[in-house]
Parts: C-alpha cells; sequence; structure tokens
C-alpha cells in the first residue's frame, strides 16, 4: 500500500491548507515547448459537507459533482507514464475516489475494494464482495457511491439497498473483509408504501448538509411512454446518526418516498448544496429539503428531443445514453447547472434558490453540420469564487449502444458490453463525435449571462475532463486519430489550446472505458483506466539523488500539495509546492534534489521551509541551495526565468530534524520553496 504523506499534518496545518485561501504565483504568458508553468486558481468555491469525506469523495469528486481537483497534476517535469497490471478484475479499475485517509476506493468484482493503484499488479487491502461476503444475487453501484465523513463507504445496490461499509478499524488499519453497518432495503420499503408499479432500480444517493440520505431510482434511456415511472425520496439523519451514536433508532418513520408519474425517472447521479438535495430527471430537475416528508422546493420541467440515435448511413455505430440530460446536476452555492436534449443542446443555469432559469446558452452548435452531439458525461463546472462560473461541455455521442433503444432493453444492466458501442470500445475514437466548448456564466449586477469563451471541434473527449486548481490546466485523455496515440493531454483553460502532450500508446485497447480520469490527491499522479487491463498512470519525477545516479526514488513515493499563503510565516508566499519525498534504505547522508519551475525575481528572495515531525513548518537554516537544473550554481543576484527548471538541494539523513519518518533507515522529507513578500 502506497505511503500517504500529507495525510499526517499536524490538524493546525491541515486546517490552514484546506481553507482554500487564493494563491497568487507568476505565470508565463506562453507556454514553452517544455514543463508547464504553474498557473494556481483559487481553490473550487465548493462547501464543505460535514457528512462527506474530505476528500475527493465521489466519481465527480465532491458532492457539487464538479470535476474538479484541488490535487496537484502532473506538469511535465521530467515526466513518466507507467501501468499497473489487474489480474482480478475484467477490466482495470474503471473509476477510483478517496477516504480522507488517501486510500482509493475502487471497485472489484461487483463490490469494493481499498486498492493500490501503484504496484506493478493492483492489490487490494481490502474488499467487499456480494458474491463471496454476503450471498450474492448483487452488486454495488459503484459510480453513484461515495464516502461519508467516518471513511465508510456508502453504496446503493443493484437488488435496491443502501449499504454503509466500515472500510477500517478503530485504528485506522484496513480491514481484510469491509463489515456491514447498515443495510437498509430502500426499494422493498417503497414498494410497501407505493405499490408493485414503480421502477425498481435503485441508482444514486448523497448526503444533503442536515445530514440526510437522499435517493432515487432509474438508469439510462428512461424512455417516458416505456419505463415505470421512478421513486425518490431520504431516510432521515436521526436513522443515519446511529452510525455514530450506536443509538437503536427504527426505520419506520425515518424513510420517505416522492413517487414520479409519467414514465419519469432518473438517468443519473444526485448532487447537493446548502439548499437541499438536486435531482435530475428525464423530464424535470428537482430541489428537494426534508421536512417530515419530501418537499419539492421547485421543479424545473425541461425539453428533450428523446435518445440520440445515429442513422442507418451514419459513421458511428453508437448513439446516446440518456432519453433526457445526459449529465448529472452540477452545482455551485448559488446555480444549478445541466444541459438540455434539444437540437442544439443548450446549457441551462436555474436559481438555486427559486430554479427559475437565470441563463440558457446552445452548446456545440457551432460543429460541422453532419456531426451528431449528445451530451452524455457530466458538464465540468468551476467557480473561482470571483463570479464567473467556468462550464465545460463535451460531446459524446456515438459512446451508447444502440441496443439501448430496442423496446425489451433493460439499462439497468451496468455493464460495458450492455452500454457502450462495441465498436468504440474496440477500435477507438474514430467512433466518437468530436467538440468540446467552454462557456462562462457570469454574475452581473442584473443577473446573468452567459457567454461562449473557446471551442475544440478536433477532440474526441471520452475522459470526463478534470481542471486541476493547482496547477490551471485542464487534463483530458484521447486519441489522436492520424496517429492512433493514445495520449493525456493538457488544455490551457483560458484558451484551450493545447498546451502539452503525453503519448502511451497505439494499442486500441488503451480506450480509457469511459469513465474520468482519477487525480492522486497526494499531488504526483494522473490515472486512467484502460481496457487492456491496466491503469496507467501520468506522474512528474520531480525528485531525485545525485549522489546516487544508478538509484531511482519512485515517483510513487513523492508528492506535492499546494499551501495557501496563510499557512506560512508573516512575510512569505508560496513559490512552490509543497513537496514531499520519502527515501528508503537511507544509511548515509544523501543530497536529494528537487526540481521545480515558476521561479521569478532574484535568489536572495527564497527561503525553504521544511514540515517537522509534529506538522509545523519551520524555516531551514542548514545548508540548502537554488541551483539551475543538473547542480550548475546560480551567481549571487542572478535572476530566475519561470519557464526554467531548477533545483533546490540539500542534505539528509535518517533521524535527522528534516525526517518526518520514526522508521529506521527510511526518511521522509517535506520542503517548500518560498519568496519573501517585498
Amino acid at each position: 500500500m502506497k505511503q500517504i504523506f500529507f495525510r499526517g499534518c499536524a490538524l493546525a496545518l491541515t486546517l490552514m491548507l484546506l481553507a482554500g485561501a487564493s494563491v497568487q504565483w507568476a505565470y508565463a504568458q506562453e507556454e514553452t515547448a517544455g514543463a508547464l508553468v504553474p498557473r494556481p486558481l483559487p481553490v473550487k468555491d465548493v462547501a464543505v459537507n460535514p457528512y462527506m469525506a474530505d476528500s475527493d469523495n465521489s466519481i465527480h469528486n465532491d458532492v457539487y459533482a464538479t470535476d474538479v481537483t484541488d490535487a496537484v497534476a502532473p506538469l511535465g517535469i521530467c515526466s513518466t507514464v507507467s501501468v499497473a497490471v489487474e489480474t482480478q478484475n475484467i477490466h482495470a479499475p474503471s473509476a477510483a475516489f478517496y477516504d480522507s485517509r488517501g486510500h482509493a476506493i475502487t471497485p472489484f468484482l461487483g463490490g469494493i475494494a481499498v486498492t493500490d493503484l501503484d504496484a506493478e499488479t493492483i492489490t487490494r487491502a481490502g474488499s467487499f464482495v456480494p458474491t463471496r461476503d454476503d450471498g450474492g444475487g448483487y452488486s454495488l453501484q459503484i459510480s453513484y457511491s461515495f464516502v461519508d465523513w467516518a471513511d465508510r463507504v456508502v453504496a446503493p445496490t443493484s437488488h435496491g439497498h443502501l449499504l454503509v461499509l466500515r472500510t477500517m478499524d478503530a485504528q485506522g488499519q484496513v480491514l481484510p473483509v469491509f463489515e456491514k453497518a447498515m443495510d437498509v432495503d430502500i426499494v422493498a420499503e417503497a414498494v410497501a408504501a407505493l405499490g408493485e408499479d414503480i421502477d425498481q432500480r435503485l441508482l444514486s444517493v448523497v448526503y444533503d448538509y442536515e445530514g440526510n440520505l437522499w435517493f432515487t431510482t432509474g438508469g439510462f434511456r428512461i424512455v417516458p411512454d416505456r419505463d415505470p415511472a421512478g421513486f425518490l425520496g431520504y431516510i432521515s439523519q436521526d436513522y443515519m446518526q446511529q452510525l455514530d451514536t450506536g443509538e437503536k433508532v427504527p426505520l419506520e418513520g425515518n424513510i420517505f418516498f416522492y413517487p414520479l408519474a409519467g414514465g419519469e425517472g432518473a438517468e443519473n447521479g444526485i448532487a447537493a448544496n446548502q439548499d437541499g438535495a438536486v435531482i435530475l430527471t428525464n423530464l424535470a430537475c428537482y430541489m428537494l429539503t426534508a421536512d417530515e416528508g419530501v418537499r419539492v422546493a421547485w421543479r424545473t420541467p425541461y425539453d428533450s428531443n428523446g435518445a440520440n440515435d445515429a442513422g442507418e448511413d451514419a459513421h458511428y455505430t453508437g448513439g446516446g445514453l440518456s432519453w433526457g440530460s445526459g449529465t448529472s446536476p452540477t452545482l455551485t452555492e448559488d446555480l444549478v447547472l445541466f444541459t438540455d436534449n434539444l437540437d442544439p443542446i443548450s446549457l441551462l443555469a436555474l436559481s438555486s434558490e427559486s430554479g427559475e432559469v437565470v441563463a440558457r446558452i446552445p452548446v456545440l452548435d457551432e460543429l460541422e453540420e453532419d456531426i451528431p452531439v449528445s451530451v452524455e458525461n457530466s458538464i465540468l463546472v468551476y467557480d473561482g469564487g470571483n463570479g464567473t462560473v467556468a462550464v465545460v461541455v463535451a460531446n459524446w455521442f456515438g459512446a451508447g449502444n444502440a441496443g439501448l433503444a430496442a423496446l425489451d432493453s433493460n439499462s439497468s444492466i451496468q455493464s460495458y458490453d450492455n452500454i457502450y458501442d462495441a465498436n468504440w470500445m474496440a477500435q477507438g475514437n474514430a467512433y466518437i463525435a468530436p467538440g468540446v466548448e467552454r462557456v462562462d456564466v457570469v454574475k452581473t449586477d442584473s443577473g446573468y449571462t452567459a457567454e461562449k469563451i473557446w471551442s475544440r471541434p478536433d477532440i474526441h473527449e471520452t475522459a470526463m475532463i478534470k481542471l486541476s486548481t493547482a496547477t490551471g490546466y485542464l487534463y483530458g485523455y484521447w486519441q489522436d486519430l492520424d496517429s492512433g496515440m493514445w495520449h493525456y493531454e493538457v488544455l490551457d483553460f483560458a484558451t484551450g489550446e493545447t498546451v502539452l502532450r503525453q503519448d502511451v500508446s497505439t494499442v486500441a485497447g488503451y480506450n480509457n472505458l469511459a469513465v474520468g480520469l482519477i487525480a492522486d490527491p497526494d499531488g504526483n499522479g494522473l490515472y486512467s483506466p484502460t481496457g487492456i487491463m491496466e491503469m496507467v498512470c501520468w506522474r512528474d519525477v520531480f525528485a531525485y539523488l545525485p549522489d546516487s545516479p544508478a538509484r531511482e526514488i519512485p515517483p510513487e513515493d513523492t508528492g506535492r500539495l499546494r499551501l495557501p499563503d496563510n499557512a506560512l510565516p508573516d512575510g512569505f508566499r508560496a513559490a512552490g509546492y509543497l513537496m514531499t519525498v520519502r527515501v528508503n534504505n537511507l544509511r548515509e547522508e544523501q543530497t536529494l534534489a528537487l526540481r521545480l519551475n515558476g521561479l521569478t525575481g532574484a535568489l536572495e528572495d527564497y527561503a525553504l521551509f521544511y514540515l517537522d515531525a509534529e506538522g509545523k513548518l519551520q524555516e531551514m537554516t542548514g545548508s540548502w541551495t537554488l541551483c539551475r537544473q543538473g547542480g550548475e550554481s546560480l551567481e549571487a543576484g542572478a535572476s530566475l526565468m519561470q519557464d526554467q527548471i531548477y533545483e533546490i538541494r540539500f542534505p539528509i539523513s535518517d533521524g535527522s530534524g528534516l525526517d518526518r519518518s520514526e522508521e529506521a533507515y527510511d526518511g521522509t522529507f517535506a520542503v517548500i520553496l518560498v519568496q519573501k513578500q517585498m
């Protein structure tokens, strides 16, 4: 299991890191062909939900479903791509999210596991597999599971239950077999309350900000005149709280249902903000609150042309996945955002308070006329707290299995063969329609406006693009149709231009399995699952031992974290990331070299701080140097260039004041370069 570096910091420092202070670094106006210069953005403006884990705790990263991470992603600093081979699942883990200790939670054999994604072979420290551990007959709906505040996994199941799974013991050790802390048969309760004629496919769950656990039924292709109506509802905070208090609370009187009608049902996940829980069905968007029953604060209908299918003579063999909107609702503090399913498709921004449509703008409407459009993955929404909400929308037409249009299709079978187009999975992104666009929703004195920022009609996107606020760039993984090369691609957030590519393979099986990229919370890994039984990971190699050139520090033993300036002593601002490195078998003093860029000003303007064993930042008063890459000294008064890579070098030894590890001959070091404020 990978060592977690940043989770052991003192509580006071951790709270400062999470405070969300804006970080100001200089950045280049034009990128070089080398490593990217960091362009940090303010951390995402997502209110802390006290009932969810303090991490990227779900498939869309957070309870607002933003697809934005505050983790550091690769910048191309001597970077490398590695693979971890899957030997037990039928695919590499198709999704991952994290608990507050940094454990990756991934699907496993129809269940779920704490997974090490970094070894040559993927391993599990613990798991819960229904066929092995609970009699079988069902699987977990991993796409819409999450981790709660106590690091328990909360998951809906294919047989209509809600499970809460305890993954660790009281000492924080991963359990070999997870324990069921709660098991509620939601569908059975719904049938007793509403009758048999309801959609009985439990789809998604989420905590609201009051601790009520909301749920909804549904699946893909919920066609109003074909499918039974679904239902939604919640389990009360009083009932869920017994997980922590141990008090026995009856389910009766603590579970509430709201039946839908006319073939209405959800096709994606639930989100929540401080106004309530938001569920988007194939017909309408709902804001829901708990008031001794389901209270619909507002319901806003939207229009759809129905599921999108390829024509008989079309190049594409697949189509769309959803009858209504293909996105989960994505939230800010004030807005609810999603796309409709018309022609052209529009982005809708609703007031979170009233449900009124406050802005609407067509998206992906400037593509060539013969390119079909279907938005089937959630939109990326970044709110930096400055009145502008940036939205990235991607075309996904062609990914869906055309067989879902058949009257006898069953979209509740959550398998790749059932849901996705076989030609796309086997032959690549030539079977996906192109188009990625950024639009902004801007708050003005007179309301909201929406405006187009940039468009990329050439990108065939299948990776649910992620934004790293710590680097300031957009990250994707897709295929170059000319060369056949699957690759990571980094886009300039402001312009949409490609600023960096990292090639992976021309083998067709390196398709990314239709799920989002996974950002390592330790800040030095960007994972992409593939169809070839491998988890691909792109990392920067920023740490090495210049005294031992034949010895490699594994990139997975390094991490980077952005510190806000208020975490530093007065008079200093962050000039780089907090960089953490583990060096094993440290028997003699060595020199540690750390690569970084983005520096400006004079050499004398900089100081180096380290994190001591108690998690406090201390200024390094011993010998350390800032030099050119490779060790060449900088002359006194030298002006630093932000697009150049420099090195921090300092001596390390086992048990020194810099060493945060208590293990013999094993050192862990964490330092940050800072610049004196003028």
